[in-house]
């Protein structure tokens, strides 16, 4: 395969979108090199002996020279984030300093080694409160929170990059990433878990007493909040989409990964009740500061540009591969396995 004689850095690579974006790559061929600080990563996330884990931080700037100068990398895709937005207003240094700050030290050893190709993790949280919905990449960034704030900082460096060092990039703005792998053995593992379904499951399977619903007073149909929700195969698909079209020349772009359908909080109750079969334990609660009723990607550019669509558009799926990760002998967590 083409993709055996290419050599890419994976930052972030052990935490759960960027394991399953290094097991299908490794499984198409490419020869992968991650760098994670296992904070929030997991040595067990990395499948294969023939991945090579560097274990360091992205602001170590001997590190990373060292990194690039023993090696020839062809692209670098990055997922090494902090991602709580609750935490980024309680501690914004800690966002800024590791989401925007961090990348540079990676950035400018590429601009030293001639490495011109860059897959970013973004988000859709750049928007903000959504204009209108739904949201496609021309709608204004503005967003409301120390996360959102980081993740654009790094957007407009990649483009200034772009701009004076010929670095083309590919910033990828993530809906809601939802899923674990199809044969449960790659899956969710945070630690606190605030992501809705593996929160629901937990409930489910008596981890948490409940889930709690924040806010069942907007104005939707049934009230709760609307989100799109987007298979993490999906996702890793996606930036394998992003490296081939750098591959093929094309300039540097931005793109919505995302479904096009919304699904609230209460169908997602709805549907992990069909799935497991058991009833969800949930109470209601007030209202999160910042968070809009509704927020609902536009994909098409990213079938435009990249040839990529949402495979696992059924929310079903992701329930199912999800559960399916919490019932294997290791009840959902990396730290059973060892």
């Amino acid at each position: 395969m083409l993709g055996r004689e290419r050599l890419i850095l994976v930052t972030g690579g052990a935490g759960y979108i960027g394991s399953h974006t290094v097991r299908m790559m490794h499984q198409e061929g490419y020869r992968l090199v991650v760098l994670d600080n296992l904070v929030y990563g997991h040595r067990e996330a990395i499948l294969s002996g023939d991945v090579e884990l560097i274990v360091g931080e992205m602001a170590d700037a001997e590190l990373i020279e060292n990194i690039f100068s023993a090696r020839n990398f062809e692209a670098v895709m990055h997922f090494a984030a902090y991602a709580s937005v609750e935490e980024s207003i309680a501690q914004p240094g800690r966002y800024y300093m590791n989401n925007a700050a961090a990348p540079l030290v990676v950035l400018e050893a590429m601009r030293r080694h001639g490495c011109e190709k860059f897959i970013f993790s973004s988000t859709c949280a750049v928007y903000g409160n959504p204009d209108y919905i739904p949201i496609d990449e021309s709608h204004p960034q503005n967003p409301i929170n120390p996360y959102g704030r980081s993740k654009l900082m790094l957007e407009c460096m990649l483009q200034d990059y772009n701009d004076t060092y010929g670095i083309r990039s590919v910033n990828l703005r993530y809906f809601n990433a939802c899923g674990c792998s199809l044969d449960g053995k790659l899956g969710e593992d945070h630690e606190p878990e605030t992501h809705l379904i593996p929160r629901i499951l937990m409930a489910v399977a008596g981890e948490i007493d409940r889930v709690t619903v924040y806010g069942t007073d907007y104005d939707t149909p049934d009230g709760t909040a609307i989100r799109d929700y987007i298979h993490v195969l999906d996702l890793a698909r996606a930036h394998i989409r992003a490296l081939e079209y750098l591959d093929a020349g094309g300039e540097s772009v931005s793109c919505n990964l995302g479904t096009g359908r919304g699904v609230s909080v209460r169908e997602i109750i709805s549907r992990v009740k069909v799935v497991t079969g058991k009833a969800v334990p949930w109470e209601q609660g007030g209202r999160r500061a910042g968070d809009p009723p509704q927020l609902v990607a536009s994909p098409l550019r990213a079938g435009e540009v990249l040839g990529w669509e949402a495979q696992y558009r059924d929310v079903d799926t992701a329930i199912e591969t999800a559960w399916r990760w919490m019932n294997q002998p290791h009840g959902g967590r990396y730290s059973r396995q060892r």
